[in-house]
């Protein structure tokens, strides 16, 4: 195969949560070639200052931008939709307000869940640890024609709470979506069982007694392949070498990260930005 031929390697960029400045200092600094797909671990908006013009400027890339959604992307729709309300520190009305509110939503509803390419599964959040990558990508995809069907809006509705917290194939209906977008969207912790607990958000220390990191719960399943994700900004940065966590938390004042997903851990290239201007409310 010839360098022409040879397909860019992604760049990949934990969660921007409309910290647009961030953002375009990182896309200066890391270079990327105009042809370099640019991938976006969801949370593309809220709690930042520029959530409307961070939407933008992602949509704006076309086909070049691949954004799986996340929990604060969910919660946009939710909100649109009127199956839940704004919370203290939302910067979403901007884009709720915006003259062309039905495109944008349309465009974040339509976004996918997981996204697998050169052996490299990027999700928001986590994957459960019985979930192989065939599984995974097909949970995904049912949860992404649920969500785009005309109904979409009781799906959505539908996917709020924390039970089933554990992963069984006689799952149906509802019940298999929601746990879908438990783990893909929200998950942190879980037990040896796969069994996800929602309530701590801290770093690796505040795991109940019991749970781990999804990732570090023994026979994962995806093991084999590298992971990426972000949501969890207490855990910061992560490199290992089948694990890339990329939320180094941005939007209270940490640093943007970009990860160029080289397939060898060694040629893989972390560029950050400081995020000092992008503090959200407490």
């Amino acid at each position: 195969m010839t360098d022409q031929q040879r397909p860019s390697v992604p760049l990949a960029f934990g969660d921007l949560q409309g910290c647009r400045t961030s953002f375009r200092e990182l896309l200066v600094k890391a270079e990327p070639s105009l042809d370099t797909p640019l991938w976006f671990a969801g949370d593309l908006i809220n709690r930042g200052p520029d959530s409307l013009a961070t939407l933008r400027d992602v949509i704006a890339l076309g086909d070049r931008a691949v954004a799986v959604l996340g929990n604060h992307d969910l919660h946009l729709l939710s909100v649109s939709a009127g199956i839940r309300k704004s919370k203290r520190g939302d910067t979403i009305d901007e884009i709720l307000r915006a003259p062309d509110a039905a495109d944008l939503l349309h465009w974040v509803r339509h976004r996918p869940i997981a996204h697998y390419e050169h052996d490299i599964l990027m999700v928001h959040a986590g994957v459960l640890p019985q979930w192989d990558i065939d599984l995974t990508l097909e949970l995904a995809r049912d949860l992404e024609k649920a969500l785009r069907r005309n109904n979409w809006k009781e799906t959505l509705a539908g996917l709020y709470g924390n039970e089933p917290n554990r992963w069984s194939k006689d799952l149906k209906g509802i019940d298999r979506l929601r746990i879908t977008c438990s783990a893909l969207t929200r998950m942190r912790f879980c037990n040896n069982d796969g069994a996800m607990e929602f309530s701590a958000s801290g770093g690796l220390d505040s795991a109940p007694a019991g749970y781990m990191p999804w990732f570090d719960v023994p026979g994962r399943k995806t093991k084999n392949s590298t992971v990426v994700f972000g949501h969890w900004a207490a855990l910061g940065l992560m490199m290992r070498d089948n694990l890339i966590g990329l939320d180094s938390g941005c939007v209270w004042g940490g640093r943007l990260s970009a990860v160029r997903l080289a397939p060898h851990q060694e040629d893989r290239l972390l560029t950050q930005v400081d995020c000092s201007g992008c503090r959200a409310a407490a």
